[in-house]
């Protein structure tokens, strides 16, 4: 694995982002620590979204049912569920010097002052960080996107299915 590759993905939502960090990790065996984000769907309705850790706990991130001051769109967002799992999965990762998945830096995510801070952390660490970005303006992301040591790549129709065989090269 190639150390200190820090590589994230942006690209409108749904073109294939997640996917490609997915098979990515399935075909390159790789250890990592980490999140990823999904869909929560019931009757062809998306009701919010999961927060997946690498380690196998499976949480609710968003959801229409959740009522609070962080919300994006009709989603509730529980940003201390988030930080609680999220941050020390991330340290954790970073202390055992393994690929940090950060799927996705975006506006839910955001709204965490401890997720902004172990993100940085990761990203001035040695180890390698793989994740995705949202791809409109936000102080934060903006920041990380000027990094000089940060591979933004979009995802497009073009390259999201030969992008794992790309991102292998990269961390493999």
């Amino acid at each position: 694995m190639t150390e200190r590759a820090k590589v994230l993905l942006t690209g409108r939502p749904g073109i294939g982002k997640t996917t490609a960090i997915q098979r990515l990790l399935a075909a390159a065996h790789i250890e990592a620590g980490g999140f990823y984000t999904g869909e929560i769907r019931r009757g062809g309705q998306r009701l919010g979204f999961s927060l997946n850790l690498l380690s196998g706990k499976s949480l609710v991130l968003a959801s229409v049912e959740i009522a609070g001051r962080w919300r994006v769109g009709k989603y509730g967002v529980d940003v201390r569920t988030f930080e609680a799992a999220v941050v020390p999965e991330i340290e954790e990762a970073i202390a055992a010097a393994r690929l940090v998945v950060m799927d996705e830096i975006g506006k839910m995510e955001l709204f965490s002052e401890r997720f902004r801070e172990v993100a940085r952390r990761a990203l001035d660490s040695p180890v390698p960080v793989l994740g995705t970005i949202l791809s409109r303006p936000h102080p934060f992301a903006d920041e990380i996107r000027k990094r000089r040591d940060v591979r933004i790549i979009e995802v497009t129709l073009a390259n999201r299915d030969s992008l794992p065989a790309e991102l292998m090269k990269i961390f493999a």
